[in-house]
């Protein structure tokens, strides 16, 4: 490809807005067109139906515009097969990442020459044949669970020129007999580090992925691992993607009400000093904390009628256990003048008490934000939150 620069159009959106800041990834964007990768038919999310994707194919005027703009594309719903009518799916599970956040990840991954790297999710195979164009196929290893997609990746890579190592099978697995690497790199996001990968990297090697609780938005985590067998490092950037489907699958999806049943004799009536609309608050570093320390909980709030004086201010606010299965939920009633806050729960879990002890935590430890947190990840999985340093856990 030396002298051509079919990926020149994407390098100068990137360019110009102080996206690129590695040469070499800058060569690299220049190298690899993005528009093989795109295919003819795309989702994109309906405002006319919410919570649906409509198709758009190549013939559309404005698919174009997308192939070198800095847009997310989603390139397949629903596992391959659309859920609704003519092609209308609900979940993305399939996507052509936004090519800004492409780039942040690829420069989190700070490689050099030679090194090699293990990808989690080919997908379209635009970021496997940038890592090609970086590190040479020979160095590189991607895996992809779903064996269509895989397929199309394939093609259009060997299309190009580029024939790296790629394996059909689950992510979370890793690729045992191919490591070790000197660098992972996940384009999917969990919720728990899958101890593979950090047993599949060297010591002091790199692992890039995206990292969400139930609660709070994608954020984008670089763990280095240790000789111990562990890995640590900061939260470093959002970054909001699909989930991995071995974590996946357990994600119950719908509005509070599937969770919440104001009707049920057996809730139990109560009081308690955790002020309801602390879940939420906006801060990403409250987010991530509470979304850690009370697993699965999520929330939904609504305020008193404008025309009722009487309630100027009050509130209820519902939380339930949406990832977990535990199915408790409860209700807490806002007002000015508290505490003591009349709540109804229901289920094994406080999730009032849950929520009081993240944000003392929380306070206690300064109210840190996104960028003072980091995580630690043990050999047998297990995390732990902290801030600052992995001395100072956080609850």
């Amino acid at each position: 490809m030396s002298g051509v620069l079919p990926g020149a159009g994407l390098a100068r959106v990137l360019t110009a807005r102080g996206v690129i800041t590695d040469p070499a990834w800058h060569r690299a964007l220049l190298a690899v067109p993005r528009a093989p990768f795109v295919p003819d038919r795309v989702w994109i999310g309906s405002k006319d139906h919410p919570g649906w994707n409509m198709p758009v194919d190549s013939t559309d005027p404005e698919y174009p515009s997308w192939i070198d703009a800095d847009y997310a594309l989603i390139t397949q719903v629903d596992d391959g097969t659309p859920s609704g009518a003519d092609g209308w799916g609900r979940l993305p599970t399939s996507s052509i990442s936004q090519p800004s956040l492409v780039v942040a990840m690829l420069e989190a991954l700070d490689v050099r020459d030679g090194e090699k790297v293990l990808e989690i999710g080919t997908g379209t195979g635009y970021n496997t044949a940038l890592l090609c164009e970086r590190l040479g196929p020979e160095n590189v290893v991607s895996i992809e669970v779903d064996e269509q997609v895989a397929a199309q990746a394939r093609c259009t890579l060997d299309g190009l020129g580029y024939k790296p190592s790629l394996i059909v099978g689950d992510g979370a697995a890793g690729a045992p007999g191919h490591g070790p690497f000197d660098r992972v790199l996940a384009t999917v996001a969990v919720h728990e580090v899958p101890p593979a990968w950090i047993a599949q990297t060297r010591p002091g090697g790199v692992i890039v992925t995206p990292w969400s609780t139930w609660f709070a938005p994608g954020v984008l985590l670089r763990l280095v691992a240790g000789a111990d067998g562990a890995a640590a490092g900061r939260f470093v950037g959002h970054a909001p993607f699909m989930m991995l489907r071995d974590q996946r699958s357990a994600a119950p999806f719908g509005e509070w009400r599937q969770f919440v049943n104001e009707d049920d004799p057996s809730a139990q009536k109560g009081t308690t000093s955790a002020n309801p609309r602390w879940i939420s608050h906006r801060d990403e570093g409250w987010r991530l904390v509470v979304g850690h320390l009370v697993p699965g909980v999520d929330f939904a709030s609504y305020e008193a009628a404008e025309d009722n004086h009487a309630a100027a201010g009050e509130a209820t606010v519902y939380v339930f256990d949406r990832g977990t299965g535990s199915g408790s939920w409860a209700l807490g009633e806002y007002e000015p003048g508290g505490p003591p806050y009349e709540t109804e729960t229901k289920g094994p879990r406080d999730l009032w008490e849950e929520i009081g002890r993240a944000w003392q935590a929380w306070q206690q430890a300064g109210r840190p934000g996104r960028d003072r947190l980091g995580l630690t990840v043990t050999p047998a999985g297990e995390q732990m939150l902290w801030v600052d340093a992995p001395s100072q856990p956080v609850g």
